[in-house]
């Protein structure tokens, strides 16, 4: 297949580009800086500019893709922008979206049901507008290819936490690194937790193997409910760095009492009401072939990739949940 990808270079960008070359596609980058893994090699097309300016998409003239591969953050109307300039040169649309689409957000206070599939409303959106919050945004990105391409056009995948190598924001990284500097390390409770995440390799696969079969409409692309608990990725953190770090499990009200806040200041922990986060019902993508790697080899290969590899930052302004 001839596979455009806007971006590739980084994090989940990086890990389609990798899925796809591996299959033996024909992959063009469209990206502002960075080299896309295959590009040194040459056998990945590497295509440099801003999306958000108005010529950016001169390069498409006379050519022609199978797909276009979408992980845009941001401004809804920068993917309306790809989705009209592109129209005539791709019949078929994927987009990496988010289960923060879904209406009842947790990360504004709102407690999200458990069990949540795809046919639970998501949040109001434009597919016109500026950037506002990132569910809006991905859900105004989801409306303008579903108004380009419609839904027998398109494919969007709808991730939740994402972990892996080469993540960006740190993570589990952030977690191994912090486990591996030793002593008492205090620990977010309930110990417990039941986790649900999707590796960036293990979503790249899928939609690889999706954009194959022309598959379209949309997905919960995660892990089964309870993949792994809290207790057993950080003993797991411990186990590959090497580290004589002991945990002190803090009760969750304690936590919540001290404002340490969850998610950003104490990454992948989160509150009771924002438990429904990992409760995705992801049935409709275990169906559609989805695969998840075990917990124990996403902490080894992202510790790994911590020791071997430069890690990706973030854009300025682009700060997903």
């Amino acid at each position: 297949m001839r596979i455009l990808i806007l971006g590739g270079t980084s994090f989940v960008g990086h890990a389609i580009s990798v899925a796809a070359t591996v299959r033996g596609h024909q992959i063009t980058t469209f990206t502002r800086s960075t080299l896309p893994p295959g590009a040194k090699e040459g056998i990945v097309e590497t295509l440099f500019g801003d999306r958000t300016i108005s010529d950016a998409y001169n390069f498409v003239h006379g050519r022609e893709w199978d797909v276009v591969i979408d992980t845009w953050f941001g401004a809804p109307r920068v993917v309306q922008e790809s989705v009209l300039k592109l129209k005539d040169h791709v019949p078929y649309y994927a987009y990496v979206s988010t289960c923060s689409v879904y209406d009842g957000n947790p990360f504004d206070g709102n407690a999200l049901p458990f069990g949540v599939d795809e046919s639970v409303a998501p949040v109001p959106a434009d597919p016109s507008a500026q950037s506002t919050n990132y569910p809006a945004d991905k859900r105004g990105a989801e409306l303008a290819i579903l108004e380009g391409y419609g839904a027998g056009g398109s494919l969007i995948a709808r991730p939740g936490l994402i972990l892996g190598p080469r993540e960006w924001p740190s993570r589990l990284s952030w977690w191994l690194g912090r486990i591996r500097e030793g002593g008492e390390v205090l620990a977010p409770g309930p110990a417990d937790l039941p986790l649900q995440y999707i590796d960036a390799r293990d979503l790249a696969e899928w939609l690889i193997t999706s954009v194959e079969q022309k598959l379209t409409g949309t997905f919960n692309t995660l892990s089964p409910i309870g993949h792994t608990t809290f207790s057993a990725l950080l003993e797991e953190c411990k186990k590959v760095t090497g580290s004589n770090a002991e945990f002190t499990w803090l009760p969750v009200d304690f936590v919540t009492e001290n404002e340490i806040q969850p998610w950003n200041e104490m990454p992948i922990w989160i509150t009771p009401n924002m438990y429904g986060f990992y409760n995705f019902d992801t049935i409709k993508a275990q169906a559609a072939g989805l695969k998840c790697r075990s917990m124990e080899e996403t902490v080894a290969n992202t510790w790994h990739s911590v020791l071997t590899e430069s890690q990706a930052d973030l854009p300025e302004g682009r700060v997903p949940p």
